[in-house]
């Protein structure tokens, strides 16, 4: 169809790694995505291209030029305008037939129920620190029995867990609960990361600062997190392929070519991870005075 659009001849390189029926069942899917930054917009895209039918997206961002380094979206062309928009135009260009609701408000806590409406499957890509934007999603994904994928780009590799209406639950693995951010900090980066694989290669250490939430990252990493995302999403959506669902994590790291599985049953309440968190905490504090220090 010389010059058009047909689904079928687009996503057609897609048939032999999947059959026919299951590209079809891709096609009737929909995917959340909340995040259009990092590794949200390239979540997007990837999974576009796989040939996802719908998908329901929320940011409430803009670009600038700070994201330049590793956001999808982020083109001189497109700087200063709404990353949701952005995305919504890319993946247009991709897939002109796709169902996309956007939230170009972000995701409310209040409202992580409507923003889960009609989803399969749900992918978190919300900023390291939005925590109880991140709870409520993922309590609102445990009622309604839809599958999460978190996969948080870290040096230059990626950490992924997954959680299902059988895995524990995000809240019981983490432990957010009456928790300051400093604390959630800590625990969400220790449990996605137990093994701290891209700690070894951190050259410049003054470059995360908690107090600002700023730290580095790269596109190698978001393109990893992106790839691993998707592949787990085929898994869950085809009910094909084996799922590690938390307790169990796993983080790849191409820089010191090492894939490290864990496995912390009690999550934050596992004696190993209890020592990792002390461990962690004594390092916040630490890099903390640094970062007195530099002010």
């Amino acid at each position: 169809m010389e010059g058009g659009f047909d689904y079928d001849t687009a996503f057609t390189r897609n048939i032999g790694w999947l059959t026919v029926a299951e590209q079809a069942r891709l096609r009737a899917s929909r995917i959340a995505i909340a995040g259009m930054g990092g590794v949200g917009g390239v979540h997007l895209l990837t999974l576009a291209r796989f040939g996802v039918g719908a998908f329901t997206i929320a940011d409430y961002d803009r670009f600038d030029l700070a994201n330049l380094n590793r956001q999808a979206g982020a083109l001189m062309s497109t700087l200063g305008q709404p990353k949701a928009e952005v995305l919504a135009r890319m993946v247009r260009d991709i897939n002109p037939e796709v169902d996309l609701r956007c939230f170009d408000d972000g995701v409310d806590p209040a409202r992580a129920d409507v923003f889960l409406e009609g989803v399969d499957l749900y992918v978190d890509a919300l900023d390291f620190f939005a925590f109880d934007a991140r709870r409520a999603v993922f309590a609102a994904c445990r009622r309604r029995g839809i599958p999460a994928i978190t996969a948080a780009p870290l040096g230059m590799g990626a950490a992924v867990m997954v959680f299902t209406a059988d895995s524990m639950s995000f809240e019981d693995y983490f432990g957010f609960e009456g928790c300051d951010d400093d604390e959630r900090a800590v625990r969400f980066l220790l449990g996605l990361s137990p093994g701290m694989l891209q700690r070894a290669y951190l050259v410049d250490p003054t470059r995360v600062n908690l107090s600002r939430r700023e730290g580095p990252s790269t596109i190698a990493a978001c393109q990893i997190c992106a790839g691993v995302t998707a592949t787990e999403t085929i898994k869950l959506l085809l009910g094909r392929g084996k799922v590690l669902s938390a307790p169990w994590a796993y983080q790849f790291d191409a820089y010191r070519n090492r894939l490290k599985r864990t496995w912390r049953p009690g999550g934050w309440r596992n004696p190993l991870q209890r020592i990792g968190l002390w461990l962690g905490r004594r390092q916040l504090e630490r890099m903390k005075a640094l970062e007195a220090a530099h002010d």
